[in-house]
Protein backbone atom coordinates (compact mmCIF):
# COMPACT_ATOMS: atom_id res chain seq x y z
CA UNK A 1 0.00 0.00 0.00
CA UNK A 2 2.90 2.36 0.69
CA UNK A 3 4.08 1.83 -2.88
CA UNK A 4 0.66 2.76 -4.25
CA UNK A 5 0.56 5.85 -2.01
CA UNK A 6 3.99 6.97 -3.16
CA UNK A 7 3.17 6.41 -6.84
CA UNK A 8 0.03 8.53 -6.70
CA UNK A 9 1.67 11.19 -4.55
CA UNK A 10 4.50 11.62 -7.02
CA UNK A 11 2.04 11.72 -9.91
CA UNK A 12 0.15 14.57 -8.23
CA UNK A 13 3.40 16.37 -7.46
CA UNK A 14 4.47 16.06 -11.10
CA UNK A 15 1.21 17.72 -12.13
CA UNK A 16 1.79 20.58 -9.69
CA UNK A 17 5.30 21.12 -11.07
CA UNK A 18 4.04 21.79 -14.60
CA UNK A 19 4.44 25.36 -15.87
CA UNK A 20 1.27 27.34 -16.49
CA UNK A 21 -0.38 26.39 -19.78
CA UNK A 22 -3.75 27.91 -20.68
CA UNK A 23 -4.36 25.09 -23.15
CA UNK A 24 -3.75 22.40 -20.51
CA UNK A 25 -4.81 24.06 -17.24
CA UNK A 26 -4.49 22.27 -13.91
CA UNK A 27 -7.61 22.50 -11.73
CA UNK A 28 -8.14 20.94 -8.29
CA UNK A 29 -11.58 20.06 -6.94
CA UNK A 30 -12.91 19.04 -3.56
CA UNK A 31 -16.26 19.00 -1.79
CA UNK A 32 -17.43 19.51 1.76
CA UNK A 33 -20.77 18.90 3.50
CA UNK A 34 -22.12 21.76 5.58
CA UNK A 35 -24.55 21.17 8.42
CA UNK A 36 -27.42 23.65 8.31
CA UNK A 37 -28.52 25.03 11.68
CA UNK A 38 -31.28 27.50 12.43
CA UNK A 39 -31.67 29.67 15.51
CA UNK A 40 -34.58 28.87 17.83
CA UNK A 41 -34.42 32.41 19.23
CA UNK A 42 -33.08 35.52 17.58
CA UNK A 43 -29.66 36.47 18.98
CA UNK A 44 -29.47 39.64 21.02
CA UNK A 45 -27.64 42.31 19.05
CA UNK A 46 -24.40 43.95 20.10
CA UNK A 47 -24.60 46.72 22.69
CA UNK A 48 -21.92 49.03 24.06
CA UNK A 49 -19.85 46.98 26.48
CA UNK A 50 -21.74 43.76 25.71
CA UNK A 51 -21.04 41.04 23.11
CA UNK A 52 -23.68 39.59 20.83
CA UNK A 53 -25.53 36.92 22.78
CA UNK A 54 -26.69 33.71 21.13
CA UNK A 55 -28.87 30.97 22.60
CA UNK A 56 -27.06 27.61 22.68
CA UNK A 57 -30.22 25.86 21.37
CA UNK A 58 -30.68 25.38 17.62
CA UNK A 59 -32.65 23.26 15.15
CA UNK A 60 -31.14 21.03 12.49
CA UNK A 61 -32.10 21.90 8.92
CA UNK A 62 -30.27 19.10 7.11
CA UNK A 63 -27.08 19.53 5.11
CA UNK A 64 -25.86 20.97 1.84
CA UNK A 65 -22.67 20.47 -0.15
CA UNK A 66 -20.01 22.98 -1.12
CA UNK A 67 -18.00 22.28 -4.29
CA UNK A 68 -14.59 23.93 -4.65
CA UNK A 69 -12.73 24.25 -7.95
CA UNK A 70 -9.39 26.08 -7.89
CA UNK A 71 -6.78 26.72 -10.57
CA UNK A 72 -3.61 27.23 -8.49
CA UNK A 73 -1.47 28.91 -11.17
CA UNK A 74 -4.41 30.84 -12.62
CA UNK A 75 -5.33 32.57 -9.34
CA UNK A 76 -8.93 31.49 -9.90
CA UNK A 77 -11.50 29.52 -7.99
CA UNK A 78 -15.22 28.78 -8.25
CA UNK A 79 -17.58 27.63 -5.51
CA UNK A 80 -21.00 26.03 -5.96
CA UNK A 81 -23.58 25.03 -3.33
CA UNK A 82 -25.98 22.12 -3.89
CA UNK A 83 -28.33 20.07 -1.75
CA UNK A 84 -26.65 16.73 -2.59
CA UNK A 85 -23.28 15.22 -3.50
CA UNK A 86 -24.21 12.20 -5.63
CA UNK A 87 -22.41 10.89 -8.71
CA UNK A 88 -24.88 12.77 -10.90
CA UNK A 89 -24.27 15.99 -8.99
CA UNK A 90 -20.51 15.57 -9.52
CA UNK A 91 -21.07 14.99 -13.24
CA UNK A 92 -23.06 18.22 -13.55
CA UNK A 93 -20.30 20.13 -11.78
CA UNK A 94 -17.73 18.74 -14.22
CA UNK A 95 -19.87 19.84 -17.17
CA UNK A 96 -20.04 23.34 -15.75
CA UNK A 97 -16.25 23.29 -15.44
CA UNK A 98 -15.48 22.18 -19.00
CA UNK A 99 -18.07 24.60 -20.44
CA UNK A 100 -16.81 27.58 -18.45
CA UNK A 101 -15.87 30.54 -20.63
CA UNK A 102 -12.51 30.61 -18.89
CA UNK A 103 -11.59 27.24 -20.40
CA UNK A 104 -13.17 27.71 -23.83
CA UNK A 105 -9.78 27.46 -25.57
CA UNK A 106 -8.38 24.70 -23.37
CA UNK A 107 -7.59 21.44 -25.13
CA UNK A 108 -7.92 19.42 -21.94
CA UNK A 109 -8.29 20.20 -18.25
CA UNK A 110 -6.16 18.24 -15.82
CA UNK A 111 -8.42 17.73 -12.80
CA UNK A 112 -6.92 16.71 -9.45
CA UNK A 113 -9.48 15.22 -7.06
CA UNK A 114 -9.93 12.70 -4.27
CA UNK A 115 -10.40 9.07 -5.22
CA UNK A 116 -14.08 8.79 -4.27
CA UNK A 117 -16.41 6.35 -6.00
CA UNK A 118 -18.46 9.26 -7.39
CA UNK A 119 -15.37 10.89 -8.94
CA UNK A 120 -15.39 8.64 -11.97
CA UNK A 121 -16.07 9.06 -15.68
CA UNK A 122 -18.85 6.49 -15.24
CA UNK A 123 -20.76 9.18 -13.36
CA UNK A 124 -20.93 11.19 -16.59
CA UNK A 125 -22.78 8.33 -18.26
CA UNK A 126 -25.24 8.19 -15.35
CA UNK A 127 -26.04 11.87 -15.80
CA UNK A 128 -25.94 12.38 -19.58
CA UNK A 129 -26.43 10.54 -22.85
CA UNK A 130 -23.41 8.82 -24.36
CA UNK A 131 -22.54 11.63 -26.79
CA UNK A 132 -22.54 14.32 -24.11
CA UNK A 133 -20.73 12.12 -21.58
CA UNK A 134 -18.00 11.36 -24.13
CA UNK A 135 -17.66 15.05 -25.02
CA UNK A 136 -17.09 15.96 -21.37
CA UNK A 137 -14.80 12.97 -20.73
CA UNK A 138 -12.56 13.97 -23.64
CA UNK A 139 -12.03 17.40 -22.09
CA UNK A 140 -10.83 16.10 -18.71
CA UNK A 141 -7.76 14.22 -17.49
CA UNK A 142 -8.44 12.85 -14.01
CA UNK A 143 -5.58 12.68 -11.50
CA UNK A 144 -6.43 11.12 -8.13
CA UNK A 145 -4.79 11.81 -4.79
CA UNK A 146 -3.76 8.65 -2.89
CA UNK A 147 -5.92 7.08 -0.20
CA UNK A 148 -5.36 8.95 3.08
CA UNK A 149 -3.55 11.59 1.04
CA UNK A 150 -6.30 14.13 0.43
CA UNK A 151 -3.99 16.77 1.96
CA UNK A 152 -2.23 16.72 -1.42
CA UNK A 153 -5.34 18.29 -2.96
CA UNK A 154 -4.91 22.07 -3.14
CA UNK A 155 -8.70 22.44 -3.27
CA UNK A 156 -8.88 20.98 0.24
CA UNK A 157 -6.58 23.77 1.45
CA UNK A 158 -8.78 26.33 -0.28
CA UNK A 159 -11.91 24.85 1.30
CA UNK A 160 -10.25 25.24 4.69
CA UNK A 161 -9.66 28.93 3.98
CA UNK A 162 -13.28 29.36 2.85
CA UNK A 163 -14.60 27.67 5.99
CA UNK A 164 -12.48 29.79 8.34
CA UNK A 165 -13.10 33.09 6.58
CA UNK A 166 -16.71 32.86 5.45
CA UNK A 167 -18.69 29.95 6.91
CA UNK A 168 -18.54 30.60 10.64
CA UNK A 169 -21.64 30.62 12.80
CA UNK A 170 -25.01 29.02 12.12
CA UNK A 171 -26.27 28.91 8.55
CA UNK A 172 -29.83 27.74 8.08
CA UNK A 173 -30.13 27.16 4.32
CA UNK A 174 -28.32 26.64 1.03
CA UNK A 175 -29.11 30.25 0.21
CA UNK A 176 -27.42 31.43 3.40
CA UNK A 177 -24.31 29.41 2.54
CA UNK A 178 -24.27 30.75 -1.04
CA UNK A 179 -24.66 34.31 0.27
CA UNK A 180 -21.34 33.79 2.07
CA UNK A 181 -19.45 31.93 -0.66
CA UNK A 182 -20.26 34.22 -3.60
CA UNK A 183 -18.66 37.43 -2.26
CA UNK A 184 -15.73 35.44 -0.82
CA UNK A 185 -15.03 33.90 -4.23
CA UNK A 186 -15.39 37.23 -6.04
CA UNK A 187 -13.02 39.02 -3.68
CA UNK A 188 -10.41 36.26 -3.78
CA UNK A 189 -10.45 36.16 -7.58
CA UNK A 190 -10.26 39.94 -7.88
CA UNK A 191 -7.26 39.97 -5.55
CA UNK A 192 -5.64 37.33 -7.80
CA UNK A 193 -4.88 35.17 -4.77
CA UNK A 194 -2.68 32.32 -5.96
CA UNK A 195 -1.27 29.18 -4.37
CA UNK A 196 2.45 28.73 -3.67
CA UNK A 197 2.78 24.93 -3.44
CA UNK A 198 6.30 24.09 -2.27
CA UNK A 199 6.04 20.40 -1.30
CA UNK A 200 7.96 18.76 -4.16
CA UNK A 201 8.87 15.13 -4.79
CA UNK A 202 12.43 15.81 -3.61
CA UNK A 203 11.08 17.06 -0.28
CA UNK A 204 8.66 14.14 -0.04
CA UNK A 205 11.53 11.67 -0.46
CA UNK A 206 13.19 13.25 2.56
CA UNK A 207 10.24 13.96 4.86
CA UNK A 208 8.28 10.81 3.99
CA UNK A 209 11.18 8.46 3.37
CA UNK A 210 9.60 5.86 5.67
CA UNK A 211 6.91 5.34 3.00
CA UNK A 212 9.34 4.53 0.24
CA UNK A 213 10.27 0.86 -0.33
CA UNK A 214 13.73 -0.11 0.91
CA UNK A 215 15.71 -1.44 -2.04
CA UNK A 216 18.68 -3.62 -1.15
CA UNK A 217 21.50 -3.94 -3.66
Amino acid sequence: QDGAFVARMEQVQDVYSRPYDARRPVVCMDEQPIQLLAETREPWPLKPGQPRRVDYEYTREGTCNVWMFVEPLGCWRDVAVTSRRTAVDWAHQIRVLVDAERFADAERITLVCDNLNTHDVGSLYQAFDAVEAKRIMDRVELIFTPKHGSWLNIAECELSVLTRQALGGRLKSETAVADRTVPWTKQRNEQQTGVDWQFTNDKARTKLKHLYPKIEN
